[in-house]
């Protein structure tokens, strides 16, 4: 039997391109579909746009977590689950990479017989993190180069339930919208996504659509999503090509950089007027001067609620990507800063 992927029992969560109900378009990581049923099967059919990497889509299905490569322009036909007899199933399908893919959900089928079941609540608190590859979970699961550089590899191990972004969200029993990019800088030129255009977070925050290879840019309708936490989580990327921040931390190029840190910070407390931000960047290898810039900017605006937050290795804890076990400490530390703060985070 044929769902309907606008059904009211499939509850969606992440920064999702709506614009066709029945054509749900996933664009940034651990965005996300869940539902339960009474059946045997379950089928969810997508497509997949590829701007680089091998391409997987993700879920956890009644707990166990799976994973599956996709082909490029074509019907991916997803078997999520298979049984003999009928039994209830609890499915999360999500998007493990950031905008090296764009996936279009095409059809949903279950079992002839089967009953969709009422969904579960969202979080009442929601969080947001703009970031780049470490908050995208990228190489987070190449387990044995914990503190090493990442191993050569297409994009089979990143993977978005494993940032520390959204295991922080979990601990904090809280939806996530994962705003992030691997290789993205504060500032457009900067970083590492997708020469020669160089988009960056002064681009993309706003965004719905975005990547230059996927056609026009769409804006994002904030009216659909207020976080009561938000972390803002770039600057190391902004290092390329130049470290200008290390060479010559008082240089114009410094000075440009924090004044468009400050804007875009302003732009976003516009958005959200009573969230708390908190401003970091991460364990990933950097210099130190990005984040005593990040620290220069946040006492600048004299804003009770915006924080500047280090790690205790920020930016010396490995020189490759976040895996597993590195996002597990990122989070908790994350989440003790969070939750032993003496202003209320949660309140509407």
């Amino acid at each position: 039997m044929k769902v309907a992927l606008d059904r009211k029992e499939l509850t969606y969560s992440g920064r999702i391109d709506m614009a066709e109900p029945g054509r749900p378009e996933f664009i940034f990581p651990a965005s996300s579909v869940r539902f339960r049923f009474f059946g045997k099967r379950a089928v969810l059919t997508v497509k997949s746009r590829r701007a680089c990497w091998d391409n997987y889509a993700g879920a956890i299905v009644d707990g166990i977590q799976k994973k599956w490569l996709l082909q490029e322009d074509a019907e991916n036909r997803i078997l999520l689950v298979e049984e003999e007899k009928e039994g209830l199933h609890d499915i999360l399908f999500f998007k493990r990479q950031d905008s090296c893919h764009e996936m279009i959900l095409c059809a949903l089928e279950l079992s002839e017989g089967s009953r969709l079941l009422e969904a579960l609540p969202k979080p009442q608190r929601r969080m947001e993190v703009y970031g780049d590859s470490v908050s995208a979970g990228e190489v987070s699961e190449a387990i044995e180069y914990v503190g090493r550089p990442d191993p050569k590899h297409q994009g089979e191990y990143s993977n978005s339930w494993y940032s520390y972004a959204w295991i922080a969200a979990r601990k904090l029993q809280a939806e996530l919208h994962d705003v992030a990019q691997g290789g993205i800088p504060l500032l457009n030129g900067n970083g590492w996504v997708e020469p020669p255009f160089y988009p960056g977070m002064e681009f993309m925050w706003d965004k719905l659509h975005y990547h230059p290879k996927f056609g026009k840019a769409v804006p994002w309708d904030f009216t659909r999503y207020t976080p009561h936490l938000v972390i803002v989580a770039i600057g190391q990327n902004d290092s390329n090509p130049d470290d200008y921040m290390k060479e010559a931390p008082d240089g114009v190029r410094a000075v440009y950089w924090k004044y468009k840190y400050r804007e875009f910070l302003k732009e976003l407390r516009k958005k959200y007027k009573k969230a708390l931000i908190v401003l970091t960047t991460t364990i990933l290898e950097h210099d130190a001067g990005w984040d005593k810039a990040i620290g220069e900017v946040c006492r600048e605006l004299k804003d009770d609620r915006i924080l500047h937050f280090l790690y205790s290795r920020n930016g010396k804890g490995t020189p490759g990507h976040a895996r597993i076990l590195e996002a597990e400490e990122m989070a908790l530390e994350l989440t003790e800063f969070v939750e032993n703060l003496d202003i209320p985070v949660w309140e509407e």
